[in-house]
């Protein structure tokens, strides 16, 4: 068991002042009844491992120097901290003397304060919208402040798989309570939304209409988001149609290019893209929101594995068709008879490399 230290210079405990909420701010310690505070020069990581798990504020994401959270008043502490990093508080760790630091030099800290994370009033755990526990108290996340990196980060987290979509205004719900505005800056391959740099605090003002939700591939939810169809009766060829935020829309031509419809033809099991061009015809059940934004290298096997899209008004711009070159069902595919004025008589033409053209009557006989 390990014992406090008997010494003068023992603290008792510490706590953080002047920050953005009570996991942050200047780091003060209390000994001898006095309030303190710490020489940059004196802290380290293991250090702040210990004050953030004393506080229950979960993992330090920074630590900060220069009186980054102002000047402290009083006493600055003359020993330095010692921890290994698996102590429960400070108190349990060894000190020893300083050399001299004025409130110039005062340490800031930075601590994830998050201790837990849900989906809640979703159709599973793995959909929802999006809390954080700081403390003993949940709060939603406002939808300005969240990404498809975090929300990837935090379906991992939470065992479910990677975020599949990302839905604001409240699309789960209204929560109550606080309304977190930490803006997590993820890669999107960690492991633990602790481990993302909390990039700056948004000044934002939001309401619980902008509560942040997340589709998680472990949801089942999750089945129809990023789902392709063409509509106008073809298999393989037709106005594009995604199903985007719970809702099927139509793809905006200028957001596209021919690596994203590779991915949507494969997608689609009908081969490599031919073709892709403005629509011809505008539904009005789509008229009002489109989709835009979705980035692919086109080696992707699904949309859902390209970079995140996002919802916009459709307005006048022009909506996307595609021709791929696979399977057909319909009369009108990559080959079509013209000339005679009906259907089963004519110039035989083959559609090939986006356009069509004749075949040449020297090589073919009744069995071409």
């Amino acid at each position: 068991m390990v014992k406090m230290l008997e010494s003068s210079a023992q603290v008792t405990k510490s706590r953080l002042a002047g920050g953005f909420h009570l996991c942050s701010g200047r780091v003060e310690v209390l000994n001898a009844k006095t309030w303190s505070t710490v020489c940059d020069a004196d802290f380290d990581q293991q250090d702040a491992e210990v004050v953030c798990r004393e506080l229950g504020c979960g993992l330090p994401v920074k630590v900060l120097r220069a009186a980054a959270f102002g000047r402290g008043e009083g006493q600055v502490w003359s020993e330095e901290l010692q921890c290994r990093g698996n102590e429960f508080q400070i108190s349990f760790c060894p000190t020893s003397p300083s050399h001299n630091c004025t409130h110039d030099s005062d340490v800031g800290l930075v601590c994830a304060g998050h201790t837990g994370a849900r989906l809640a009033n979703g159709s599973d755990s793995c959909s929802g919208r999006v809390e954080l526990q700081y403390l003993n108290e949940w709060g939603t996340v406002c939808d300005v402040s969240w990404d498809m990196r975090a929300a990837s980060v935090l379906c991992g987290q939470l065992k479910c798989g990677s975020a599949v979509a990302v839905l604001g205004s409240d699309w789960f719900g209204e929560g109550i309570g606080q309304i977190w505005a930490d803006v997590f800056d993820c890669q999107g391959n960690e492991t633990h939304l602790s481990k993302c740099p909390i990039s700056s605090w948004s000044r934002t003002a939001c309401s619980h209409k902008q509560d942040a939700g997340v589709i998680c591939s472990g949801s089942s939810l999750a089945f129809h988001e990023g789902r392709v169809r063409l509509s106008g009766g073809m298999e393989c060829e037709g106005e594009v149609e995604v199903y985007f935020r719970q809702d099927w829309r139509r793809v905006l031509l200028d957001s596209w290019s021919e690596s994203e419809a590779s991915v949507v033809c494969r997608q689609l099991g009908c081969g490599s893209v031919l073709n892709f061009s403005s629509s011809s015809t505008s539904s009005p059940e789509h008229r009002h929101m489109c989709v835009t934004g979705f980035s692919c290298s086109g080696s992707e096997a699904h949309l859902r594995n390209c970079s995140s899209a996002q919802a916009v008004n459709c307005s006048s711009r022009e909506q996307l068709s595609i021709t791929c070159s696979g399977k057909f069902k319909s009369a009108h595919s990559s080959i079509r008879l013209v000339g005679s004025g009906g259907d089963c008589a004519g110039r035989l033409e083959v559609f090939h490399s986006g356009s069509w053209g004749t075949v040449c009557g020297d090589m073919w006989d009744t069995y071409g």
